[in-house]
């Protein structure tokens, strides 16, 4: 795997790299390969990433976008893409969290030809065991509209390009602007701050921080931004990696700090999932919620409006609060497509400016990563997200993108629940962890 480094991030100079190496593991179940959910074969303008149309046919897309609003947002991207190319996409969508549960035995039985993924580990834990199609020269093609990084983060271990990102988004904590100007709250610089703010919330009537975790993966990123702003980038990725131990003094500290934050979480949390938890949000039932901005599917109209996000506060002054998650979602091509120059047409459309803004459209809870989209009509709260990470020193993929998949499947989702339940036990919660991580990175 491709050491993880620092550096300054802004839209045209995206740096999102993976740590740590990966060997197979198995997932229970089959993804269905074919049928699902046709896009439409209306028309609705949009371009390809080349002029001129060719004879591309019907292409079978994956997708784990299925909650609505990213599901008619491809499906508008599809019907440009028809426009554009004359290609049908033939689209196969599976719950979000069954699809990434089950993605193992998808890839290794009769895969769509083109499915949704992530950038760096994620995408190079398959493409190293031969279950994706090399498409470096669809970036011969495409690489001029990505940076340098955002090419990095394509790119699998023997070197080939893997994967085309799509687009990305940072976590950061949500609020309701009206809420917190007709109650007077402040954004909190620091973690007492925010103890404080809790606090006056809870006295309010409001569960101060919206939570769920009935998925397993919304702690996770709990975990990675405390972990982050009291231990810092370096030691988030060693523990990534394995390289770190889950009984540091650190790793303690983390919990325990956690433990201190959960009389301020929603209660009820492990049976929630985070539509739920977004909507008490919107009800006015929450003051805040830490997620990713993909939160914002949830608020529409005047609601949406009413969307605002502050950066997780700084923890140790010496550790500041520059270092947050932003990941990278996009594309892969499965093993043996049986149309794979139609398939490497499709992807070389959704690299594009004019594929990127028309998912957009629908779905404004992103930001393009194709160098010459359009950002004039990007929305305040997108505009701010691209402010954010412009000033980030360094980005982290996520906790279940940037470790071994099976070490976050089987022994972190478990864990983290385990200390929602008992936040009590830390010495035996990392300990445990520590024994199962030596098994697995061994």
């Amino acid at each position: 795997m491709l050491d993880a480094e620092a550096a300054t991030l802004s839209r045209r100079n995206l740096l999102l790299r993976a740590a740590g190496t990966a060997t197979a593991f198995a997932l229970p179940g089959v993804l269905a390969a074919c049928g699902g959910d046709d896009a439409p074969t209306g028309a609705s303008g949009g371009g390809g990433a080349s002029g001129a149309k060719e004879a591309v046919g019907t292409v079978s897309f994956g997708s784990n976008a299925s909650d609505p609003v990213p599901k008619e947002a491809y499906a508008k991207v599809f019907e440009a893409f028809k426009t554009a190319t004359g290609g049908t996409v033939k689209v196969n969508t599976v719950d979000h969290n069954t699809f990434q549960e089950q993605i193992n035995s998808y890839l290794q039985g009769k895969p769509d030809e083109v499915f949704t993924w992530f950038a760096g580990y994620r995408m190079q834990f398959f493409a190293e065991r031969g279950l994706a199609t090399d498409i470096s020269d669809v970036w011969g093609e495409v690489g001029g509209n990505y940076s340098d990084a955002l090419k990095q983060a394509s790119t699998g271990l023997d070197g080939k390009q893997y994967f085309i990102p799509f687009y990305y988004y940072p976590w950061a904590v949500f609020y309701r602007k009206s809420v917190w100007e007709e109650k007077g709250y402040e954004v909190p610089a620091t973690l007492d701050e925010l103890k404080t703010l809790g606090a006056k919330m809870k006295a309010d009537g409001l569960a101060p921080i919206a939570f769920a975790d009935k998925d397993g993966w919304p702690a996770m990123g709990t975990f990675d931004i405390l972990n982050l702003r009291i231990n810092g980038y370096d030691f988030h990725m060693q523990l990534m990696k394995g390289e770190a131990s889950w009984q540091d003094p650190k790793v303690v500290k983390v919990f325990e700090t956690w433990r201190e934050l959960l009389p301020l979480h929603q209660e009820g949390s492990l049976g929630r999932t985070w539509q739920e938890a977004a909507q008490s949000v919107a009800t006015k039932k929450a003051g805040m919620y830490f997620l990713g901005m993909f939160v914002g599917q949830q608020f529409e109209g005047a609601n949406r409006d009413d969307l605002d996000f502050f950066n997780f506060p700084e923890i140790d002054s010496t550790i500041g609060a520059d270092t947050l998650d932003a990941p990278i979602d996009g594309f892969m091509l499965s093993k043996k497509p049986e149309n794979e120059d139609g398939a490497k047409a499709l992807m070389k459309y959704l690299a594009s400016a004019a594929a990127q803004g028309t998912y957009l459209q629908s779905d404004p809870n992103n930001i393009a990563t194709a160098n010459d989209a359009d950002t004039n009509s990007y929305s305040a709260l997108q505009k701010k997200a691209v402010e954010l990470i412009n000033g980030a020193s360094n980005i982290t993929q996520f906790m279940d993108r940037d470790t071994r998949p099976d070490f976050a499947s089987t022994v972190m989702i478990p864990s983290l629940q385990d200390f929602i339940k008992n936040p009590d036990d830390v010495a035996g919660l990392t300990k445990k962890i520590e024994d199962q991580k030596k098994t697995i990175f061994t």
